[in-house]
């Protein structure tokens, strides 16, 4: 039997055809490997597929035919666009129905063939499906046999690659080739929580022979790569805590005089926080602190406090943000907080770099050259430089960096932040103090998992003045309620947001930037100005949108979800979200939070064309939680913690990440995971293990 290696190219294995290649390299296929872990989103039963002749009412079914009509209508009463088509298998006809969906009279033709999946329904006119899951497909599978066969897997593809030609190829090499690997886990760990082996589970997730059989290699993988994980970050701590950093001891005096200035009017929950950042930063081992608080909860506050105790050890603070306007927001509100205390401060992004204050105008600041600015940052003159990831290029030294803060952690990722801290410091130099800041809420398996090597702190009160903003559900129904609402608030001097999923026009069923400001300044404020705010525009259009929407001269701002991080408009008292069950629950949380930071009461609408259940449920927990953190949560179980904060952010597969929803499981593994670390902290009696996670250190130290 040919003997093949998991590194092996996979062109090198299979004929590929120019657009396989591309299509695999889109998929992140480039070795045996990666096209063997290229697990199934989901299976097909075909032992349970129906037939037109044997359904019934209320019954889930799934069932593949041929579309033999299909048109667009409106209802009578409502106008509600409605496509609707005739489907038809050997046995027989049943009607298919999308309402809010006229795009699929024009998707589908007469003639093609189709999968469809949904519930039974019974009306006047016979049985039909309202609002079915659908499929194009190149032939029936019933004609191929393959009913017999039971579980057929089903793999995210790409053009040129489809789930049919995966399975095929996939199942070809487990049963031609005799793989060359060994398994990751230890027989140990196998034994204690009853894992099937590595070879076993490849061949059960591929070609399962039931559903149990599925489930149990998918378990054992989501294990492996949670484990892994663990594995990789606690070992990352037991390295940094034989690091030296700097000890910055606290001025009691002097920062009693700072807090005396407005807005330093503290929280309990804030002050507790503060303790542990003062206790983490007086040792000479590297703080590695995460700081989660809800939208609103005062962490800049902190990150500017404990910036002021390292630049009274004449040290050097390096403050990242996601975002140009966040990193400009953040430079502004720091030059006010430090204002009059001979603090230089930088900022540096793709379009702009600024010091404050101003030579010739001290109280503000001033333009100055990248060549200066870099100069002085590696002089040490500036104490405090702010900028985006811009902060992580080569040219940007520091003479003295004691204190690395990340704001939106989430936003970059382990990989931006581990690349950040390796590129500001030299080995025989004392490690920099790390404070991460995030207000999306994190739920705690991934908490436990990504940030394994940090310490959590977290800020549970929001300040007091704030007002509470009220959620409003529109669900498929008139935009009137919202529109009149905007409209008072702006009456009475105040502006409002409107969100939408889509920067284009492509597709009548999402709402688009552009198209809705066009639409909202024709037919609905005319006598409004309106502006548009997405991640197309440069730097400077962006700027320039804020700026104008911050004094007032734009009075609604039509936005995608760019606006849901830091965006600080007090004056902002409505926000309408259009397609809110494009966006997770955390999203839409932190969108919310952009409004309500004033005096006046707030009012947020989130609208929703779809009528499913889950939609309902959801945007119901949304209006009901009390906090972000609960919203994680429950976002978590319903729709995994890959909608909730996007899989790439974190570099876990789809597997790993439904296993986040299992906190034994990550406990289990985070416990198999300091067992070993605490035995033999440099792996040296591991080599499959250290060789396995120095391969996550570089997928974590990738920066795209």
């Amino acid at each position: 039997m040919y003997m093949m290696e998991l590194t092996e190219r996979v062109e090198n294995v299979l004929e590929l055809s120019l657009t396989q290649k591309n299509g695999l390299e889109k998929l992140h296929v480039n070795t045996v490997r990666d096209l063997l872990w290229h697990f199934p989103a989901r299976y097909e039963d075909f032992s349970r597929f129906k037939t037109i002749s044997n359904v019934t009412p209320k019954e889930h079914i799934t069932v593949e035919g041929k579309i033999t009509h299909i048109d667009l209508r409106k209802t009578w009463k409502s106008k509600v666009a409605i496509a609707e088509g005739t489907f038809a298998d050997a046995t027989g006809t049943l009607k298919l129905i999308w309402f809010h969906q006229p795009y699929i009279a024009r998707f589908l033709k007469d003639g093609d063939l189709i999968r469809i999946r949904g519930e039974i329904q019974s009306g006047k006119r016979g049985l039909y499906i309202a609002n079915p899951f659908f499929e194009k497909i190149d032939r029936l599978s019933i004609s191929l046999n393959i009913k017999e066969r039971g579980l057929i897997p089903v793999y995210p593809e790409t053009r040129g690659i489809s789930s049919r030609w995966l399975h095929f190829h996939i199942t070809k090499l487990l049963q031609s080739a005799s793989l060359n690997f060994k398994d990751i886990l230890p027989k140990a760990i196998l034994t204690t929580y009853h894992l099937p082996s590595l070879i076993h589970s490849l061949r059960a997730i591929h070609t399962p022979r039931n559903e149990r059989e599925a489930e149990g290699a998918r378990k054992r993988f989501a294990f492996e790569e949670i484990f892994l994980l663990q594995l990789s970050r606690i070992k990352e701590r037991k390295l940094l805590e034989k690091k030296k950093s700097f000890i910055l001891k606290t001025d009691e005096e002097a920062l009693k005089e700072f807090l005396e200035k407005p807005p330093f009017t503290l929280t309990a929950s804030q002050r507790i926080v503060l303790e542990d950042l003062k206790n983490d930063i007086a040792t000479p081992t590297p703080m590695a602190r995460l700081l989660e608080g809800d939208v609103g909860s005062g962490k800049t506050i902190l990150a500017a406090i404990i910036s002021f105790i390292a630049v009274k050890n004449d040290a050097q603070v390096a403050y990242m943000a996601p975002t140009e306007i966040l990193a400009s927001q953040h430079f502004n509100a720091f030059s006010e907080l430090f204002k009059g205390l001979r603090i230089k401060i930088g900022l540096i992004t793709s379009s702009d770099t600024r010091v404050f204050p101003s030579k010739a105008f001290p109280k503000t600041s001033a333009h100055v050259s990248r060549t200066q600015l870099l100069r002085w940052a590696k002089s040490g003159e500036i104490k405090i430089l702010i900028g985006t990831h811009a902060l992580i290029e080569k040219k940007v030294q520091f003479n003295n960096l004691a204190l690395i803060v990340v704001d939106e952690q989430h936003r970059f990722g382990v990989q931006q932040r581990a690349r950040l801290a390796r590129t500001k410091m030299q080995t025989e130099n004392p490690l920099p103090h790390f404070l991460s800041m995030t207000a999306t809420p994190i739920p705690r398996t991934l908490a436990l998992t990504v940030y394994g090597d940090l310490d959590l702190s977290v800020l549970d009160e929001m300040p007091p003045g704030r007002s509470p903003t009220e959620t409003m559900i529109l669900m498929g129904r008139t935009r009137k309620k919202a529109w009149d609402t905007m409209r008072e608030e702006i009456n009475k001097g105040h502006q409002a947001f409107v969100i939408c999923p889509r920067i284009e026009h492509d597709d009548d069923r999402i709402k688009s930037v552009k198209k809705e400001a066009e639409r909202l300044k024709k037919e609905i404020f005319p006598d409004f100005t309106i502006g548009v705010l997405h991640g197309k525009l440069t730097p400077k259009e962006k700027e320039t949108t804020m700026e104008k929407y911050k004094k007032g001269e734009i009075q609604i701002l039509v936005s995608t979800s760019v606006i849901e991080v830091g965006i600080d408009i007090p004056n902002a008292t409505v926000m309408v979200v259009e397609g809110a069950e494009r966006f997770g629950l955390a999203q839409l949380h932190q969108m919310r939070g952009r409004i309500g930071r004033g005096k006046h009461k707030s009012i947020f609408f989130v609208i929703s064309d779809s009528q499913g259940e889950k939609t309902k449920d959801r945007l119901h927990a949304l209006r009901n939680a009390r906090s972000g953190f609960e919203l994680a949560e429950y976002d978590l179980q319903l729709r995994g913690a890959g909608e909730l904060t996007g899989s790439s952010q974190w570099g876990i597969s789809d597997v790993g990440m439904e296993a986040l929803k299992n906190i034994k499981m990550v406990e289990a593994a985070r416990k198999e995971a300091r067992n070993i670390i605490e035995k033999d902290p440099e792996l040296s009696q591991s080599p499959l293990l250290k060789g396995e996670i120095e391969i996550i250190n570089k997928k974590l130290l990738h920066f795209e």
